[in-house]
């Protein structure tokens, strides 16, 4: 199947203009192409097979808007209407035929963007991003269940660039039959849903998203595929794109098949999916779906229902293989973008080069992070002095992938409740408390990722069948939140100690992860020309006032974010803007200052040389604009 084009190619003939079609059936014993001009009947026009296993034919009228399947004819004599695995577009389901789509009438005006992606580390830069189910972040108010991809590009991207995110993440495009499994279920890897729109008006989404600034990440499945009818489970009747062993071709936890890995038809087809994405939608990196079941050949199955490695293991190296190909390809023909792992066990190295026996991704979902932090954020302040070493326990391991921080969709769906309802305490706490989660996620070394709603405080946990609760954006305690969040993007990007080195040791530096009584954390963050920022940390409802904490400079520091200031709906305890440093030693270090540090909340402060005049006590300091 490699280097041959599938799929359906727009064509002419003899001069007649028309459609080639191409298929991989190589167990098929006949295959015809069906369509509205044969009245979708086997037997009208046919294809002829070859000694590779694709069948191939040229369909005359055949053009850009022509609907069709494949239609195969099995050893045992059954016919199976096929939808085409290279399709670029189908029926919006339920409706399952394949179209004819003539990719080459978009002009993208996002030239610029991607030359200087080309030249980006995104490892050394800003890295915040807005996932997306575009099924449900806002519905039109007419008759139309959902907005088209043209409507998104003006709502949505104008929107996440107000926030100040970097990146848009697409929870599954590709199309996918049942809109229950949130895109998870693929039938068609080279086709962007119709549900909004066609390919062209995604590409209008995509230019849009560069246009402003915004790169795009696509939710990418390799990992399993659905058993409908129309789709790969089966296709000529026999397991061709899974494994004919349900020990290693079936999942049991989906209910979906899992791709043969060790099969090279099969690993062009997925490799060109990915390639594809990136070139002819111009998308800026893919997250790879469920990493660990590919890794795993016992992932959730009991002994005896697997089958090992042939070393005696349960690595699945034909996976480790295809991922360490997929990864080196696609670094190398596309510099700049990002591939991202959901991959949630220990296995070394995902983020490592393949040169050093990695797995080749840029950077992979830190799940541990997640799970510890909103663990600690979840219990009732009273008991966090017993929990201190969850937040600081991730420093054991902070450096030894590129990670990104995420709260994902997973975190709110399944009867666990939106973020702001996992805080606990009153309404106040409980939004004072979130301020301080997401502090934390960017203040702490990793990229950052959050769902949509989140920015706001949805109360509800999400549902793909509704649109996002936009009214609470009314109320003053929402709103103040979406601000806050908005600011802590801007801060995000603005300070380089912030970003420049998440990936390295050197741009982090505990002040004091032992305070265990007040349940206070104090860290560094360093950028390479020496920019220091301090970051104070109080997961108790109690302000501290003239806490003492050590500094690594003389000078001053001045606060850039309060997460109580009033704006952000707090109680605007702070320190007037900025702190003399004194030459008290604390915390192993030769200087300290005394802060003011507000209930459930986070200072943000910038160190600098010149140091201020005394200005009394700090006690009597607030800030009144968290600035």
């Amino acid at each position: 199947m490699s280097g041959i084009t599938l799929g359906a190619q727009i064509d002419k003939c003899g001069g007649v203009e028309g459609t080639r079609f191409r298929v991989w059936a190589p167990n098929a014993t006949e295959v015809c192409v069906l369509t509205d001009g044969n009245g979708w009947q086997h037997g009208q026009d046919w294809l002829n097979s070859s000694d590779s296993g694709v069948w191939e034919g040229f369909i005359p009228g055949a053009s850009h808007g022509t609907a069709y399947k494949f239609s195969i004819r099995t050893r045992d004599g059954q016919l199976l209407d096929k939808s085409d695995p290279f399709a670029f577009y189908t029926e919006t389901p339920p409706k399952t035929a394949s179209i004819v789509f003539d990719l080459g009438r978009y002009d993208w005006t996002d030239s610029g963007w991607l030359t200087e992606r080309a030249s980006s580390n995104w490892l050394e830069q800003p890295v915040s991003i807005y996932e997306v189910h575009l099924g449900s972040w806002k519905r039109p108010w007419d008759e139309r269940r959902y907005h088209n991809y043209r409507e998104l590009a003006d709502h949505l991207v104008s929107y996440v660039k107000e926030l100040g995110y970097t990146h848009i993440e697409l929870m599954p495009v590709s199309e996918f039959p049942f809109d229950g499994s949130w895109g998870y279920q693929v039938t068609n890897y080279m086709a962007p849903t119709s549900r909004f729109g066609t390919p062209d008006d995604f590409r209008f989404f995509i230019d849009k998203c560069h246009e402003a600034g915004i790169g795009v990440i696509v939710d990418w499945v390799p990992a399993h595929f659905p058993s409908d009818a129309h789709g790969l489970a089966r296709f000529d009747g026999t397991a061709l794109y899974e494994h004919e062993d349900p020990r290693k071709g079936y999942h049991p936890d989906w209910q979906t098949y899992i791709f043969n890995y060790g099969r090279s038809e099969v690993r062009d087809f997925l490799t060109t999916s990915a390639k594809f994405w990136i070139e002819n939608y111009h998308i800026d990196g893919l997250r790879v779906d469920a990493v660990a079941s590919m890794l795993y050949l016992d992932y959730s199955r009991e002994d005896g229902e697997w089958i090992p490695n042939q070393y005696g293991g349960r690595e699945n190296l034909e996976a480790v293989s295809f991922l360490q190909s997929l990864n080196s390809q696609l670094h190398g023909d596309f510099p700049g973008i990002l591939m991202i792992a959901e991959e949630s066990t220990s296995w070394g190295g995902v983020s490592r080069p393949v040169y050093t026996g990695g797995l080749g991704f840029t950077m992979k979902w830190d799940m541990g992070w997640m799970h510890d932090s909103l663990s600690y954020i979840s219990r009732d302040p009273i008991y966090r002095k017993y929990h201190q070493h969850e937040l600081s326990f991730r420093s054991i391991y902070a450096f030894s992938e590129n990670f990104v921080l995420p709260l994902s969709h997973d975190e709110v769906v399944h009867g666990k409740g939106s973020l702001l309802e996992k805080m606990p305490g009153d309404d106040w706490q409980k939004f004072a408390n979130l301020r301080l989660l997401y502090g934390y996620q960017y203040t702490t070394p990793g990229k950052k990722l959050l769902f949509m709603g989140s920015e706001f405080g949805q109360r509800a946990e999400w549902n793909h069948d509704e649109q996002l609760d936009w009214e609470l954006l009314k109320e003053p305690s929402h709103d103040s939140l979406r601000r806050y969040v908005g600011d802590l993007n801007r801060l995000y990007r603005d300070y380089p100690a912030l970003y420049e080195l998440d990936c390295s040791p050197d741009g982090f530096s505990w002040i004091d992860a032992d305070d265990a009584d007040h349940s206070i954390y104090s860290f560094c963050r360093f950028a390479r020309n020496g920019e220091t920022i301090l970051v104070i940390l109080n997961f108790t409802p109690e302000p501290q006032y003239d806490y003492r904490v050590g500094v690594p400079h003389a000078g001053k520091f001045v606060e850039l974010l309060n997460s109580d200031a009033a704006i952000y709906g707090g109680g605007n305890i702070g320190n007037l803007g900025e702190i003399a440093v004194t030459a008290k030693s604390q915390h192993g270090r030769p200087h300290s200052i005394e802060v003011n540090v507000p209930p459930l909340g986070m200072l943000v402060l910038k160190h600098f040389d010149a140091a201020p005049a005394v200005q009394g006590s700090a006690k009597d300091k607030v800030t009144d604009k968290g600035r």
